[in-house]
């Protein structure tokens, strides 16, 4: 026999669909990516009657070379190394935290965030791990891709001004092209490659650290960033 019991209130849809996006963004490989990622952002924007507002982001995606015809994912493929899904989801994260949807773990003051900003150029110029960027900056805003270090992941940090740009600490455990695979990873931490910051164009927005240019896809060099 059909169900009696009344249908979920709008708010109560609303706040499902909010606790679901914030499970996809921290564990994207266990929630299906970037697809369902875009799934959950589509139904949040009905239930809010703004489902202009994806068009909109995806058009200033596309003018930071942020965007390509396989979304996300493929803006990622000249500056990390293959597996990026937590990288991806960060992107969706920015958007996330300025729609109000976002629930970070932690939330930077004013002054954190000016100096985790202020220090990042010259602090990336050596390999770090994991643990150091914790060391430096504390716990993330957002973690990424889970605790086990034998998987890649991405720290996000942020404040409660959602103007100001996100900082995200791009990490990686794989296998480095003409070896072969190996489990557990040959690194015992994942290792920082970039950090990425800003709303500027996309290939600007990314310092990256020795360890991350010597894998970066290609052979291009990522222009650096202006100010840094």
């Amino acid at each position: 026999m059909p169900a009696t019991a009344p249908l979920a209130s709008s708010e109560e849809i609303r706040t499902h669909l909010v606790t679901r996006l914030n499970d996809a963004l921290r564990r994207p490989g266990m929630w299906g990516g970037e697809l369902s990622i875009r799934l959950i952002l589509d139904h949040l924007l009905f239930i809010e009657r703004r489902q202009e507002a994806w068009g909109d982001e995806q058009r200033a995606l596309e003018q930071r070379k942020a965007w390509t015809s396989t979304g996300v994912k493929g803006a990622f493929q000249d500056f990390l190394p293959a597996d990026h899904g937590d990288s991806v989801a960060s992107v969706y994260a920015e958007f996330a935290h300025r729609q109000g949807w976002l629930k970070a773990d932690r939330v930077l003051n004013t002054a954190e965030y000016a100096s985790m900003r202020d220090t990042i150029a010259s602090w990336a110029a050596h390999d770090r791990v994991w643990p150091d960027v914790t060391s430096a900056f504390g716990p993330p805003s957002v973690l990424i891709g889970g605790t086990n270090p034998s998987y890649g992941k991405t720290l996000g940090y942020l404040t409660e001004n959602v103007s100001a740009p996100m900082v995200f600490f791009h990490l990686w455990n794989g296998t480095d092209p003409g070896t072969e695979p190996s489990w557990p990873p040959a690194h015992e931490q994942p290792l920082l490659l970039a950090i990425r910051r800003g709303d500027g164009p996309f290939a600007a927005s990314f310092t990256v650290t020795p360890q991350g240019r010597r894998r970066r896809p290609g052979q291009e060099e990522i222009p650096e960033r202006p100010g840094s």
